[in-house]
């Protein structure tokens, strides 16, 4: 199925796909999401959401994708062909690179877990009194969230939240889902996924900004446009699939976060649907 996908992804780029994500980790620079990587995401998700698809007697009830992964998700409902994806991908990532060369360069985004909503509700009220600018990116578990603050801000932040009993993780550049990248929005609408062929999804989708259900092209078309603009919301998300009578959900990519929450494990049988995991041998019985 990798293969499957990485022949037409190659026919799109006009170079070889594995080729470039080789060389660019050879460089050691898969930290800062390449092109390469970004689309060797795109090609694994696909490949395994296939394999796990696959093996079920019944197709999907609803598909959804956090952040980075609203693209595979609307090509996995059938809503955008995996050509167009690749184009729109590589068309996206240049987009948004040139866009943080020029602009909102002291701003970065920072992860952290163990900090319920009141309490970080206490801390961004701190922030704002300090006068300090301060926007959710995504909440992605009870206590669980990332924040994106003026990166001169990230070392008070920490020494907050860790007095907070709060375990700061990563920190990411660029930053993701602002309110403030309303002009990068409007940037990638005209000029990139204006052209791209949305049709409605075969498979709904779960909304990862607010968990409603997006059934039509243009939904899809909105859903990817505001993962620049709104905040990814992962509670409702499951809230949505535990309303529509779900009861196992298989992650598909290599996944050390959103499959792994409590409002995920707590909610259903989750699925880990690795390359190390489809690689295994099947077990296979024959009739004579």
């Amino acid at each position: 199925m990798a293969r499957r996908f990485v022949a037409e992804a190659d026919r799109a780029l006009g170079y070889s796909l594995v080729d470039r994500y080789r060389e660019a980790e050879t460089r050691g620079d898969q930290g800062a999401y390449p092109e390469p990587t970004r689309l060797a995401f795109l090609v694994s998700c696909l490949a395994l959401a296939e394999c796990a698809v696959a093996e079920q007697d019944e197709a999907p009830l609803a598909c959804a994708g956090a952040s980075f992964g609203g693209i595979p998700a609307a090509v996995q409902s059938g809503s955008l062909p995996f050509a167009e994806a690749v184009t729109l991908t590589v068309d996206w990532g240049r987009r948004v690179d040139a866009y943080f060369a020029r602009r909102h360069r002291d701003i970065v985004t920072q992860s952290f877990a163990r900090v319920p909503v009141d309490r970080l509700g206490e801390i961004r009220a701190e922030l704002d009194a300090r006068g300090e600018w301060n926007e959710v990116a995504c909440h992605v578990d009870h206590d669980f969230h990332m924040l994106s603050v003026r990166e001169e801000t990230v070392e008070w932040l920490e020494k907050r939240l860790r007095a907070a009993g709060g375990l700061p993780l990563y920190v990411m550049r660029p930053p993701m889902h602002s309110a403030l990248f309303q002009d990068l929005r409007e940037e990638i609408e005209t000029e990139i996924v204006a052209k791209a062929p949305f049709s409605d999804p075969g498979t709904v989708i779960v909304s990862d900004h607010d968990g409603s259900l997006v059934r039509t092209a243009d939904g899809v078309r909105s859903l990817l446009l505001n993962a620049v603009t709104r905040t990814v919301r992962w509670p409702l998300v499951t809230e949505t699939l535990k309303g529509l009578g779900v009861e196992k959900v298989h992650v598909a990519g290599h996944d050390a976060l959103w499959g792994r929450v409590e409002v995920m494990t707590d909610a259903f049988k989750v699925v880990a649907v690795r390359p190390d995991t489809a690689m295994r041998p099947r077990r296979r019985s024959t009739i004579a």
